[in-house]
C-alpha cells in the first residue's frame, strides 16, 4: 500500500465518528441530518487535501479532525439571515437590510407573530375584515391623502400602479428619470411588465413642460414623474417641476403619478437633507404618490401607494394586489413605524434612521471613544478616533454628506485579516479597509453594539498573541 492509500485509508468511517463521545451533545441538541451532512463534508476535504498534497501529506490527527468537525456543525447549526453589526457609516445599506427598524416595530413584530391576529378579521363587527385597513387610517392622517395601500416593495407599487392606471395605454416620463432602481432593475423594464407603454420625453439632461404637452395623444393615460433620489445630474439641466406636471394633468384630464422613492415623512431640511416629502408631494398636486417604507421611512420593507380615492381602489380590486400584498409581520412593523410619526419629535428620537441622519458629529465621536476606552487593554492593536465622511445610502439624497467619526485599527496583523475575523464573530461585524487600515464607522454602530465589538477586538487580539 503506497503512502497515498495509507492516509486514505486512516480517514474514519461516518458511523465511526457518529459513536464519538465528542459530538454525543450534538446528536442530543442538533437534526442528526445536520451531523451526519457535517462529517461527509469534512471527511471529503481531508480526502480532497491528501490526493492534492500527495505523498507530503501528514498523517491523519484525529484531534485536528474533530477540531474541525465541531466548527463546521457550529457553522451549519447558525441560521443564514442574522443578525449584523453596521460599521461601514451607509444608513441605509441595502445588502445589510437597509432600514433598522424602531423598537415599537420589534414589538409589534413579536406580538402579531406569537399567536393568531385579526389581519382579515373586523373585530368590532365580528365578520371578514381587510389587511389594507390596518395602515391605511394612518397613512391617510398623515398624508392628507383620501386613500392607500401597501404592498411588498416600492417596483410592486409601480407595477401595480401602472397595471391598474394606464395597462396598454401610454404613461409620458422624461427621459433623465428612467433611473435604475438597484439589483438592475429599471423602471421601464417595470412599466413594460405592467403593460403601460412607455413614452420617453426631453432629453437625459433637460426636459420641459412643452415636451410632455406634445406628447400627449388620445393613447395617453398617466402622466409620470420619477424622483431621481439615487443619483444627481448636475450642470447644463433643467427639468419640470410637479407642480407644473400637475397643472397639466388637471387641464387635460391626465392622472398625475410620482414616484418619489425614498419616503420622506420627516422635514429634514435643519440638516442639510433637501429632499421632498411624501406629504409634500400629494400638497403639489400628484394623484398617487409611491414611495418605499424601508428607505428614509424608516421602517420595513413595503411599497406605499396613497392618493386619489377612485385610483386606490382600482388598485385593489386589481388581480396583481393579491400577488403583491404584504403578510402579516410587514402590516405590525409599518403599523408601529408609522404610529411614531403621529408625533413628529418623538419619530426623530424613536426611529434609528432619522436618529442616526440627524445626530450630531459629536454624539459619534462619543461613541467611538466609548470603544476605545473598552480596548486599551490589547497588546497587538492600535485604535484612534478619526473624522470621516459618510452616506444615508439606500438610493437617498446621493448628495449628502454626513460628518462623523469612526474608530480605525492599526496592527501588526493585516488589514485584511481582521476584516474576515470580524465577520466571522457570532455576530458578524462589516467594517472596511482602506490603505492598510481598518475602519469601523460609528454613526451606524449602537449603543447596544459598542460592548459586542470590544469583546470581538479583544478575542481578535488575544488570537494574533498566540500566533
Amino acid at each position: 500500500m503506497n503512502t497515498i492509500q495509507q492516509r486514505l485509508s486512516q480517514l474514519p468511517k461516518v458511523d465511526e465518528v457518529l459513536g464519538d463521545s465528542r459530538i454525543a451533545e450534538y446528536l442530543e441538541t442538533t437534526s442528526r441530518t445536520l451531523v451526519v451532512d457535517a462529517i461527509r463534508e469534512v471527511i471529503s476535504k481531508y480526502r480532497q487535501q491528501i490526493l492534492q498534497e500527495g505523498e507530503s501529506a501528514s498523517s491523519f490527527d484525529v484531534d485536528n479532525f474533530f477540531y474541525h468537525l465541531i466548527h463546521e456543525i457550529e457553522e451549519r447549526k447558525k441560521p443564514s439571515l442574522r443578525r449584523v453589526i453596521n460599521g461601514t457609516g451607509t444608513v441605509l445599506h441595502t445588502n445589510l437590510g437597509r432600514a433598522r427598524l424602531c423598537a415599537s416595530a420589534f414589538d409589534a413584530l413579536q406580538e402579531a407573530s406569537a399567536g393568531y391576529s385579526n389581519l382579515e378579521y373586523d373585530v368590532r363587527k365580528g365578520e371578514r375584515g381587510s389587511r389594507h385597513d390596518h395602515v391605511e387610517r394612518l397613512i391617510c392622517q398623515l398624508m392628507g391623502a383620501e386613500a392607500a395601500v401597501a404592498v411588498n416593495n416600492n417596483a410592486a407599487a409601480t407595477m401595480l400602479c401602472l397595471s391598474a392606471m394606464a395597462c396598454g395605454r401610454e404613461v409620458i416620463v422624461s427621459r433623465g428619470e428612467l433611473v435604475e432602481i438597484g439589483g438592475s432593475f429599471r423602471i421601464p423594464d417595470i412599466m413594460k411588465s405592467s403593460g403601460a407603454i412607455l413614452r420617453e420625453v426631453g432629453t437625459t439632461n433637460k426636459t420641459r413642460l412643452s415636451d410632455y404637452t406634445n406628447a400627449i395623444n388620445e393613447e395617453t393615460g398617466v402622466l409620470m414623474k420619477v424622483h431621481t433620489s439615487n443619483y444627481q445630474i448636475v450642470g447644463f439641466t433643467s427639468d419640470v417641476e410637479l407642480k407644473e406636471l400637475a397643472k397639466l394633468g388637471k387641464e387635460t384630464g391626465l392622472p398625475v403619478v410620482y414616484d418619489m422613492g425614498n419616503g420622506l415623512m420627516a422635514d429634514l431640511s435643519q440638516w442639510g437633507i433637501d429632499e421632498p416629502t411624501a406629504m409634500s408631494g400629494l400638497r403639489d398636486g400628484a394623484d398617487v404618490i409611491l414611495f418605499s417604507g424601508d428607505k428614509l421611512l424608516g421602517g420595513p420593507q413595503a411599497g406605499i401607494i396613497a392618493g386619489k380615492k377612485e385610483y386606490i381602489e382600482k388598485m385593489k380590486k386589481h388581480p396583481l394586489a393579491r400577488v403583491v400584498r404584504m403578510d402579516k409581520l410587514t402590516i405590525a412593523a409599518l403599523e408601529a413605524t408609522l404610529r411614531e410619526y403621529l408625533d413628529s419629535a418623538k419619530a426623530l428620537r424613536n426611529i434609528p434612521v432619522l436618529r442616526m441622519i440627524t445626530e450630531s458629529a459629536k454624539k459619534v465621536k462619543e461613541r467611538g471613544i466609548r470603544l476605545l476606552e473598552e480596548t486599551r487593554d490589547m497588546d497587538h492593536m492600535e485604535l484612534q478616533v478619526v473624522p470621516v465622511q459618510e452616506q444615508i445610502g439606500g438610493g437617498s439624497a446621493p448628495s449628502v454628506v454626513l460628518d462623523g467619526f469612526a474608530v480605525t485599527i492599526k496592527s501588526r496583523i493585516p488589514a485584511e485579516r481582521i476584516e474576515r475575523q470580524l465577520r466571522k464573530q457570532d455576530i458578524p461585524i462589516i467594517a472596511r479597509v482602506t490603505k492598510g487600515c481598518v475602519y469601523i464607522d460609528m454613526r451606524t454602530v449602537g449603543d447596544d453594539e459598542i460592548q459586542v465589538i470590544a469583546e470581538s477586538l479583544r478575542r481578535i487580539d488575544r488570537e494574533g498573541k498566540n500566533q
